[in-house]
C-alpha cells in the first residue's frame, strides 16, 4: 500500500487521477476500483491508500499507471 492523494475526480464519468510517489505522472482509476460503501466517490485533495495499482508501460487514458484498489 501506498499513501496517495486524488489529483482530480470525475463524478459524472466515474474515473479519477491519483498522485502517489510509485506512480509518477498520475495513476488512473475507475469508481469500482473505490473500496467503499454506496455511492463510490472520491474528493480532488483527499488522501486514500492506493493498495495496488498495474503498470508501468500501461496506457489509460494517457496514464501509465492504473489503479486496480483504493482504499479512503
Amino acid at each position: 500500500m501506498a499513501a496517495a492523494t486524488v489529483r482530480e475526480w470525475h463524478d459524472e464519468d466515474g474515473w479519477g487521477v491519483l498522485d502517489c510517489p510509485g506512480t509518477p505522472g498520475g495513476c488512473w482509476t475507475h469508481f469500482a476500483h473505490v473500496e467503499m460503501d454506496g455511492y463510490r466517490s472520491l474528493t480532488p485533495g483527499q488522501r486514500v491508500e492506493l493498495a495496488e495499482w498495474e503498470g508501468p508501460g500501461l496506457e489509460q487514458d494517457g496514464y501509465e499507471y492504473r489503479a486496480v484498489r483504493v482504499v479512503p
